[in-house]
């Protein structure tokens, strides 16, 4: 069974995937924060993200985000341009302003919309599309009008994270609705949703035989070893994580400290990882990690946190 590295907007972007990829691996694919057209282009930021001078892990698929065959195909023939010859599309995004634009989880309300995206897909037959999605953006069923489109589609794959979008994250991942949808998907199906231990991916695993895979999100943002772990069937010991993470953050903190100026922006980068990294560590670390207001007082405190992990 695959693991596939969930896009995270603001976490997994380049940097993070490739050192994760040389100090944890356990991952199949990374796919990147979604591409988008802003102000009538595809942001820069966006397309450093996905340049390939800038990537180093085996496989990555970029993912767009586009209510429409207008928005879409410029995104599409950038990232082909790229050299790559797989692309996922968002229908998962939740946050209001993409919502508000009928991107992401705002399509599945709208199949006409999305059987327009599908569409257009055809005119690239030189890439292989794949779908992330949810069950609707306010009902369960909305998938019901959704699936027979994506199932009429030549597609690598879905993957279905099993909540609405107006619940977000608020609920418990519905898998009697994921139930639902594995039974009439016709493509290969990925299980997303609350994978944060190495037991619940086997649960999934075992409960969902035919997946094709498994993809970890803010599971793995916690626990970067999630994937190994699931893939050799053991848990590292404290002693064994702590190490990696300490090696993961060296490495993430050199790369992107040259690039940040100033205190300010390199710990308001840093800082939001330590909200999902290593849950289980000393309440009083982690509060000496979010205190810290140098670059100084923030490694002592993180030299600290792992030392005690």
């Amino acid at each position: 069974m695959k693991v596939f590295a969930a896009p995270l907007q603001g976490f997994t972007e380049a940097t993070w995937r490739n050192i994760h990829s040389q100090v944890f691996g356990g991952i199949d694919s990374y796919v990147t924060p979604f591409l988008r057209i802003e102000k009538g282009e595809i942001r820069s930021k966006d397309v450093r993200d996905i340049e390939k001078k800038n990537n180093s892990v085996a496989h990555l698929i970029p993912q767009l985000i586009a209510a429409s065959p207008e928005e879409l195909i410029p995104i599409v023939e950038f990232i082909a341009g790229e050299g790559y010859k797989e692309i996922d599309i968002n229908m998962g995004c939740s946050f209001a302003l993409q919502v508000r634009k009928m991107h992401g989880a705002g399509l599945l309300p709208h199949p006409d919309k999305i059987a327009a995206l599908m569409r257009a897909t055809e005119k690239f037959p030189e890439i292989t599309f794949s779908v992330k999605m949810r069950l609707g953006w306010d009902s369960k069923d909305e998938w019901r009008e959704v699936l027979p489109i994506l199932n009429e589609t030549s597609l690598a794959r879905i993957t279905l994270h099993p909540r609405t979008g107006r619940e977000q994250y608020r609920e418990p991942a519905d898998t009697e609705a994921f139930a639902l949808f594995y039974e009439e998907c016709r493509h290969p199906l990925v299980y997303n949703g609350d994978l944060t231990t190495r037991e619940s991916i086997d649960n999934i695993a075992e409960r969902f035989p035919a997946l094709e895979g498994i993809m970890v999100g803010r599971g793995l943002l916690a626990n970067p070893a999630l994937g190994v772990e699931f893939k050799e069937q053991r848990t590292m010991s404290h002693g064994e994580k702590a190490s990696l993470v300490a090696t993961f953050h060296r490495k993430f903190y050199d790369a992107i400290s040259p690039r940040l100026q100033g205190n300010t922006q390199l710990l308001s980068k840093l800082k939001p990882y330590w909200e999902y990294l290593l849950p289980d560590m000393e309440k009083r670390d982690r509060k000496a990690i979010v205190k810290a207001n140098t670059a100084e007082k923030y490694l002592m405190a993180v030299n600290n946190a792992i030392a005690h992990y």
